[in-house]
């Protein structure tokens, strides 16, 4: 018997929590990574919207190793000067506020889920319930697990925390009866600009407005989860600068590390209600990611990527729609910029994964009809068509193999 392959020794060692595609990455050079056994593939997932600037950038990898070689931890006992700088570059790029530093999007959730309770016990007679929108995702901790609201996620965990509501996306006017219920006052409303897991769908400029208006209306405050959609990924900064609907709490994490586990709860004056001992990590802000962080924003500012973020991103949208003139089963583009999801006439986006996958692309189903699209904001013109034309390829196949 010859020795266990990665896959087998995967599954002896690591929980089962993963459903992987059968490639081993060993290596990753901008928009490209390289297989165990020698393939080239263009990555249009990105980490999932982590590589913002691709693999291995080389200021991102310089700045990291030579953080590296002063100071790799210290515990938030202490100060330490790539964090402090890390939030001050933060909220510049934002809005005034100060941050709560972390390692992931839930831990950055977790954080404006505390600060929205207590905000409710000093503002709001002991509030404490958050309204979410229908689609949500917002992490797989208990918590931002019952935000999420999402039965296929959570049924395995009952009984969840309680203090979240869901209301229908798109609709203000559920959102303003749940904000007006007395039996039920709602402290916050927590939103992504754009939902990326239940299938890359956006929440209009105006919605967003109308959210910060009832907010302001009901006394509540509005918590934007730009974990997928910040860092120059929808064509701003931010996303919520598209609208000018200026959050409470803005949550950041994936691309603002550049690949190393970062993120931040940005909490403006009106939220600003943590004191010493409310919230804590051990890892937060730690030397070596927020020293990648400052790499990554200073690459990302100084070549203004969320300009070419919005050039690419309606390049992709414009190509993947002329495939339908080749008779593929593309029904829409989502999204904005380069966070796309692609509507499928039929449930082939797994297969059409796999087959992409033959094709020498990585793309990333999400549900039974929607493919997302995250790449870095690096990717070139070549790469565009490169990608539109193993995507059309794979299309040809999945959709020939899927008809009667």
């Amino acid at each position: 018997m010859g020795s266990p392959t990665l896959a087998e020794r995967e599954a002896a060692a690591l929980c089962g929590t993963y459903r992987r595609v059968p490639v081993t990455l060993v290596r990753g050079d901008g928009c490209f990574v390289e297989t165990a056994d020698g393939r080239r593939l263009l990555d249009l997932v990105g980490g999932i919207a982590v590589n913002l600037l691709g693999h291995c950038q080389a200021e991102v990898v310089a700045a990291a190793t030579a953080q590296m070689g002063r100071l790799m931890h210290t515990s938030n006992l202490y100060y330490t000067e790539p964090q402090v700088e890390l939030a001050e570059r933060l909220a510049a790029s934002a809005f005034p506020s100060r941050a709560f530093l972390c390692n992931s999007g839930a831990e950055a959730n977790e954080a404006a889920i505390k600060v929205a309770r207590k905000w409710g016990q000093l503002h709001r007679q002991g509030a404490y319930t958050i309204l979410t929108l229908e689609g949500a995702f917002h992490g797989r901790t208990l918590a931002t697990l019952a935000a999420t609201g999402n039965a296929h996620y959570s049924d395995p965990f009952r009984p969840l925390p309680n203090g979240f509501r869901q209301v229908p996306r798109d609709d203000l006017g559920a959102v303003e009866l749940a904000l007006a219920d007395p039996g039920r006052p709602a402290v916050a409303v927590m939103a992504e600009p754009i939902q990326g897991e239940s299938g890359v769908h956006l929440l209009e400029d105006s919605y967003l407005r109308g959210l910060r208006e009832l907010c302001d209306q009901h006394q509540a405050l509005l918590i934007l989860d730009e974990v997928q959609t910040g860092m120059g990924r929808t064509g701003r900064m931010w996303a919520y600068q598209h609208s000018g609907a200026v959050p409470d709490v803005m949550t950041v994490a994936k691309g603002v590390g550049g690949g190393l586990p970062l993120g931040a709860a940005l909490v403006g004056k009106r939220a600003d209600v943590f004191e010493a001992g409310d919230h804590g990590s051990t890892f937060g802000g730690n030397p070596v990611a927020a020293a990648a962080g400052l790499a990554v924003l200073r690459v990302v500012e100084r070549d203004h990527l969320w300009q070419r973020a919005a050039v690419a991103g309606d390049q992709f949208k414009e190509a993947i729609l002329s495939l339908r003139q080749e008779g593929h089963p593309v029904v829409e583009t989502r999204g904005r910029g380069l966070l796309l999801g692609v509507g499928l006439a039929s449930p082939i986006a797994a297969e059409l994964g796999r087959l992409a996958l033959d094709e020498g692309i990585l793309v990333n189903p999400i549900g039974d009809s929607t493919i997302r699209l995250a790449p870095p904001l690096t990717i070139s013109d070549g790469e565009i068509e490169m990608a539109v034309a193993a995507i059309g390829r794979a299309l040809g196949r999945a959709s020939g193999a899927s008809r009667p």
